[in-house]
């Protein structure tokens, strides 16, 4: 029977040799996540069921990544939670200040999570590790208590949808383009509970920061996950840093889909998603008349070496337009330390841009940048909702780190080429 990759790899976790769409399993989980939002209710339904150990100290973890450092009381006990679970239950995989970086950066980074992986998490971004090849999904937090407790999840397997790019992608435009192109294309429900699998000649072509933020922003279509092909690039990123073994698939040339798209994204400008949906895009050139008060670089989609590298790239020896706030958030601490190391640090501050320490901040509308009534900011972050980043009456425009940076030298929406040296 003809699989696809995501296809296989639940039927490898379920005991079966094949699956297809509709079919339900109780699949065996590699790695359960939760976070300072999601994980105190998983603990507090863990205790309530009488359960004693989790059923894997190395296979749950719990990353305090939304409110940290604590903002108020609330979000401090919220952390202290997770802090007396992991070490009540001796977990391998939970992160203090200082180490703690966002999680869906952390885990890859870590070597926590690889290929062949099936992952839980309640966080819907969970599905960020489909660009390593693994089927990653966000659940509940009973569900997340339940897999910490005998390390197994209740699935209905999705039917797959397969998006393949061709053409040549210009010098600005990332993962992030693409995937705000996507959701253009299909909506924020066009793809509701099916696995989006990328490929095509530009995947291939595509760095694994890009494949991350990519597979990251399926849940925005509505999608179950999000998942890619392993090949030589994703080989090259796990070598020596996975503490498991791979387990490599792909899918069967004859596998069967519920939709395929086909694009030859030549001459694509960078897209930039406006107020209030993520399927509300653009192309960059049409909003340069779009004032903004704030620019956020960073998130679990775009907060990784090479976006903060564009970044220093337009920002280096200018500075971020009067009256604007530009903040910048490392994704984790070695991110940030290399950062610091290359000097970027120092072209960010003299830009006139703050640098944050690696938490979710803004994004969420959790701290570290909330905006207020009537205020516009341009985000690498994954959500426009209204209210997402603060009041109900503010906007969000949704952008890679290329638009972002020039955008902060302006004042306005600015296509990188404008500012570009």
């Amino acid at each position: 029977m003809s699989m696809t990759i995501t296809e296989k790899i639940i039927a490898a976790h379920s005991g079966r040799t094949s699956v297809k769409p509709g079919d339900f399993v109780y699949a065996s989980v590699d790695i359960a996540l939760g976070n300072d939002i999601t994980a105190p209710i998983a603990i507090r339904e863990f205790a309530e069921a009488g359960i004693g150990k989790v059923w894997d100290p190395a296979r749950v973890a719990l990353v305090p990544d939304h409110f940290t450092p604590a903002k108020d009381i609330a979000s401090a006990q919220q952390a202290k939670v997770l802090r007396d679970f992991a070490r009540a239950q001796g977990l391998t995989h939970y992160w203090e200040i200082g180490e703690m970086g966002i999680e869906h950066a952390l885990l890859p980074e870590q070597g926590v999570v690889g290929p062949g992986d099936l992952i839980i998490g309640a966080d819907s971004h969970t599905c960020t590790y489909g660009a390593l090849g693994a089927m990653a999904t966000g659940v509940g937090s009973t569900d997340l208590a339940a897999a910490m407790a005998i390390g197994k999840v209740w699935l209905r397997v999705p039917q797959s949808m397969k998006f393949t790019f061709a053409g040549t992608r210009g010098p600005w435009v990332t993962g992030k383009d693409l995937i705000l192109f996507t959701i253009g294309e299909i909506g924020v429900s066009g793809a509701l509970y099916k696995a989006m699998e990328f490929a095509g000649p530009v995947i291939q072509g595509l760095p694994m920061d890009d494949r991350l933020s990519m597979c990251n922003m399926a849940i925005e279509a509505g999608a179950k996950s999000g998942i890619i092909a392993p090949d030589r690039i994703t080989r090259h990123y796990v070598r020596g840093r996975l503490e498991r073994q791979p387990a490599y698939y792909k899918s069967d040339p004859k596998a069967t889909y519920a939709a395929t798209f086909e694009w030859d994204v030549t001459g694509l400008e960078p897209v930039v998603a406006c107020p209030n949906l993520p399927e509300n895009t653009r192309p960059v050139s049409e909003l340069k008349d779009v004032r903004i008060d704030q620019v956020v670089i960073g998130s679990c989609t775009n907060g990784r070496l090479s976006d903060l590298a564009m970044a220093a790239r337009l920002l280096k020896g200018r500075k971020v337009a009067k009256g604007l706030r530009c903040l910048i958030f490392p994704a984790t601490p070695a991110i940030e330390r290399e950062a610091l190391r290359r000097g970027w640090f120092k072209t960010f501050l003299e830009a006139g841009a703050v640098v944050s320490p690696p938490t979710c901040g803004p994004c969420l509308g959790g701290h570290m940048g909330i905006l207020a009534e009537g205020e516009v900011a341009l985000a690498t972050t994954n959500r426009n909702f209204t209210g997402r980043m603060g009041d109900p009456k503010s906007q969000v425009y949704l952008a890679s780190p290329a638009v972002a940076a020039a955008s902060a030298l302006t004042g306005r929406i600015t296509h990188p080429d404008e500012v570009a040296g």
